[in-house]
């Protein structure tokens, strides 16, 4: 697997698992320093466009409010941060 495949995958693990632990809705900024604590730091475009990937998996939902991203995690992200379900594209989490 191509490591530019490797990273995306974190990434995209590491945002729900950010709006897990931020009840679940919170904007890009706040979203990319909680990655950043999870030990995965990103640029605010590769937050904006991992969000985007994720919205497009129906992980999240996804609004504008001004210049930030909102971002919501659907009930088949939150599967997906638990692990009862997996999606292609996103990091298995472990235990």
């Amino acid at each position: 697997m191509p490591l530019q495949d490797i990273q995306n995958e974190h990434a995209r693990l590491s945002i729900l698992r950010a709006l897990d632990a931020l009840n679940y809705s919170s904007n890009d900024s706040i979203i990319k320093d909680s990655c950043h604590e999870f030990g995965n730091s990103m640029s605010s475009d590769q937050v904006r466009t991992q969000l985007g990937w994720l919205a497009e998996q129906g992980l999240v939902n996804v609004s504008r409010k001004g210049n930030y991203m909102i971002a919501m995690l659907t009930s088949r992200g939150q599967d997906v941060v638990q692990g009862i379900s997996f999606v292609d594209g996103v990091k298995r989490p472990r235990a």
